[in-house]
């Protein structure tokens, strides 16, 4: 039997960021057969033009908005006042693969430090800058990290994974999907749930 739970996401994505606790329940909880691949969606490409204020208005409630949904979500707003904002995620969806080159573990760790210095530091990951001291941060080889974040074999992978996400019929950031056999069956999303979902994956 080969059972794979898909993990659909972007690490610039606030719904990830509320997810992200049960997420972590979800994944301690599979069984033991079942493998996990994370795939990147990558919600906005690549740009340099500032975030037009009334898209960074409606961010900022979506934050409010997922803050008081998803008891313990915390959100740095600092982070609107200290950065320009560019709607680009592309950026930070290449860190973590550029991480991954380096070893599988390092995936889930940009992931992590993309999100927390993102959502709680008020830096911007949407800068090459701060995706590089993150790499340093979380023991990354840098000077490596830096070329396999511009290189195009890295832009590649990440159309890549983008175009594997839409295969399965996923658009939308998180998903969570099972493939059994070749079949695909997707997973309804509940934020504070993980046991309801762990019963959605089982009976997948």
């Amino acid at each position: 039997m080969n059972r794979t739970l898909i993990y659909v996401h972007d690490p610039m994505c606030s719904w990830c960021w509320g997810f992200e606790p049960t997420r972590r329940k979800i994944f301690a909880g599979l069984p033991a057969d079942m493998s996990i691949r994370r795939l990147l969606g990558g919600l906005a490409p690549d740009s340099e033009q500032p975030m037009p204020e009334a898209m960074r208005a409606g961010l900022q409630q979506t934050w409010q908005r997922i803050a008081a949904m998803i008891p313990g979500t915390r959100f740095n707003f600092d982070f609107w006042e200290k950065n320009t904002p560019r709607r680009s995620t592309y950026p930070a969806n290449r860190a973590v693969i550029a991480a991954r080159l380096q070893g599988d573990e390092f995936d889930p760790l940009m992931t992590a430090a993309i999100q927390q210095a993102y959502y709680l530091e008020a830096r911007n990951p949407s800068d090459n800058s701060t995706l590089i001291e993150l790499a340093g941060e979380i023991g990354l080889d840098r000077d490596r990290f830096a070329a396999d974040l511009v290189a195009d074999s890295t832009r590649d992978l990440h159309l890549e994974e983008i175009a594997q996400a839409r295969a399965l019929g996923i658009d939308s950031f998180p998903s969570l999907a099972v493939l059994h056999d070749g079949a695909v069956r997707h997973i309804g999303l509940d934020y504070g749930n993980a046991d309801a979902m762990l019963r959605q994956i089982e009976a997948a």
